[in-house]
């Protein structure tokens, strides 16, 4: 008996031990006697296999196997007076179905009857819809690239729900729902990675959307209460809103300090130009031609700018394109800081046979004291809305006594026709001649009820907010209609009204006052002499770009400036001479 019992042991002994060596011989065999494809295969299985087994482990609520899942085209739910249920109708062409959970079935027959038009959802519906492709390709269909995202949106809402699932567990809750719904989440955010479209996602990703929706179904049994759920939507939205506002907000303060503050380059370039200007002799700081300055028989071009390279560009495009550059006049004013660097700027790099006469901003003393009580007064967060220099063009013909039509170009120009047939214009007894911006569609499109508030009585008793608009940037000034009309006194006196109001009515800037100072005053150019949003707007029409006279970069987004619109930098640039020697030694290039 004794020896029966050791033969038993030692026979038990040994299946043991075979059962424990058969996997390490059997599995390397096996290994090697599959193919590349098959290994592949395999190896996803195995990686998966724990996924899935927790997929059907957690498949307490019945699943379907359907081939796709197709958004309703209507949802009414209703509260259930018995239990948790909660039920909802959704119509697929004609046929409500009723369903608990959120969940809505469709029949076998349905589904072969939509299976070509909906992106399936699990690997046997992918190979399905492979398949279906190469019989298209076969028949002589060409393969369609799909560029759907329906499925990434799917994941980013089960990510959402879930997430809102958390926000009503009770505070510190750790429990099992709760666990598997944080671990949900970290799977198939995993998953996903930064996929855009349906065709990025990898077969793993479509599992983890079906365990998701099996914990989902699990947590909508957890938390049947669709009022507590709404309410922290409502409050999740709200949270989510007021940040977008912030950040919205924040983003639009650093654009605009952004755009008002000097580039370093441009800075230095300033300050190089500035020193070498002090050190020439006084009789080696003047511009020559002076005394054609005033010649009422040339062409004369009003610039207002503190800035050397923007100056700079309008000057050398228009010379550039016109057809007698000789007869041409331009007259640059600016403030006492960057007078020298212009000036040697102009000094050294003169424009052809043009004519170039540059003042301070000091000389006119008279415009600063006018100013000095009226312009602080309005509601600008930008303190260039208003500067002196800015508002100076409102007082042209006191600039230019002895001119009698002048042209005013903005230092955001870019010049790219021969405006000789500017002057020709009829602006029929008015005083102003501009491009209209009231054309809706147009990227340049403004209402006067967008910077004047018309529900003030002193507005809108004098003024129709129906009236067309129109643009500074450039535009034909008949001075001695100007100086007829008496325009400048009725700017101030404009001035003057809103500052007593003590309600501000305009926003700050130029053009609101400027369209009430030139009310029925403007005749409309035609587009094709200006074109404006290459400052803000990124999709303006090349066709139309390249037919305009001059291109203007009005917005925040300026040429120079590391934020400016790329495609729209090479009009501007080409004008400026990269190779001087002060723009190298300040890093200033392309």
């Amino acid at each position: 008996m004794k020896r029966l019992h050791r033969r038993l042991r030692i026979l038990i002994l040994c299946l043991f031990a075979v059962s424990a060596l058969a996997p390490v011989v059997l599995v390397p065999y096996r290994r090697r006697h599959i193919p590349a494809t098959g290994r592949k295969e395999f190896l996803e299985e195995h990686s998966n296999r724990k996924s899935s087994a927790d997929v059907w482990r957690l498949n307490s609520v019945d699943q379907e196997e359907g081939k796709g899942l197709r958004e309703p085209k209507q949802v009414i739910y209703k509260d259930s007076e018995v239990g948790s249920t909660v039920g909802y109708s959704a119509e697929f062409g004609g046929t409500q179905i009723l369903e608990r959970n959120g969940t809505a079935r469709r029949s076998a027959k349905e589904d072969e009857q939509i299976q070509h038009h909906e992106v399936p959802t699990t690997s046997r519906g992918q190979e399905k819809f492979d398949q279906t492709m190469v019989r298209r390709v076969q028949n002589g269909q060409p393969r369609e690239r799909s560029l759907s995202d329906k499925k990434v949106k799917e994941m980013k809402d089960q990510l959402i729900r879930a997430q809102v699932y958390l926000n009503l567990a009770p505070p510190g809750s750790n429990s099992h729902i709760v666990k598997e719904l944080r671990q949900r989440m970290k799977e198939l955010e995993r998953a996903m990675g930064d996929a855009k479209k349906d065709s990025d996602l990898s077969r793993r990703a479509w599992q983890r959307t079906k365990a998701m929706e099996v914990s989902l179904s699990k947590a909508s049994h957890a938390f049947p209460h669709c009022s507590l759920m709404a309410t922290k939507l409502r409050a999740m939205t709200y949270n989510t809103e007021e940040q977008v506002w912030a950040h919205k907000n924040e983003a639009e303060h650093l654009i605009q300090l952004a755009a008002r503050t000097t580039p370093k380059g441009l800075h230095c370039l300033a300050m190089q130009l500035t020193s070498e200007y002090f050190a020439l002799p006084a009789d080696e700081r003047k511009l020559g031609n002076k005394e054609k300055a005033h010649d009422g028989d040339l062409y004369h071009y009003a610039v207002f700018s503190d800035n050397i390279l923007a100056c700079a560009v309008v000057v050398n495009s228009t010379v550039a394109h016109a057809a007698e550059p000789e007869k041409i006049v331009f007259h640059i004013v600016t403030d006492y800081l960057n007078l020298p660097a212009i000036s040697l700027w102009f000094l050294r790099n003169p424009p052809g046979r043009a004519i170039v006469d540059i003042q301070s901003l000091e000389n006119f003393e008279w415009l600063l004291k006018k100013n000095a009580s009226s312009l602080p007064k309005q509601n600008a967060y930008d303190p260039r809305y208003t500067s002196a220099l800015n508002h100076l063009r409102f007082y042209l013909p006191d600039v230019f006594p002895l001119l009698d039509k002048i042209v005013f170009l903005d230092h955001d120009v870019v010049v790219q026709r021969d405006l000789t047939e500017l002057w020709d214009v009829n602006l029929k007894g008015k005083v102003n001649g501009a491009v209209e911006t009231c054309q809706e569609g147009d990227a340049s499109y403004r209402q006067m009820d967008m910077y004047i508030d018309f529900t003030d009585p002193l507005v809108s008793k004098r003024f129709n907010a129906n009236t067309c608009t129109w643009a500074f940037g450039m535009n034909l000034f008949d001075l001695q209609e100007w100086r007829k009309q008496n325009l400048t006194a009725k700017y101030g006196s404009y001035l003057e009204l809103l500052q007593e109001h003590g309600k501000p009515l305009l926003k700050a800037g130029s053009l609101p006052i400027g369209w009430l100072t030139f009310y029925n005053q403007t005749v409309a150019l035609n587009r094709r002499w200006h074109i404006l949003g290459l400052g803000h707007e990124s999709n303006v029409a090349p066709s139309d770009i390249e037919r305009a006279a001059v291109i203007h970069f009005d917005g925040v987004m300026k040429p120079w400036l590391e934020m400016g619109i790329r495609k729209y930098k090479g009009y501007w640039t080409k004008h400026v001479m990269y190779d001087d020697p002060y723009l190298q030694q300040c890093n200033v290039h392309e």
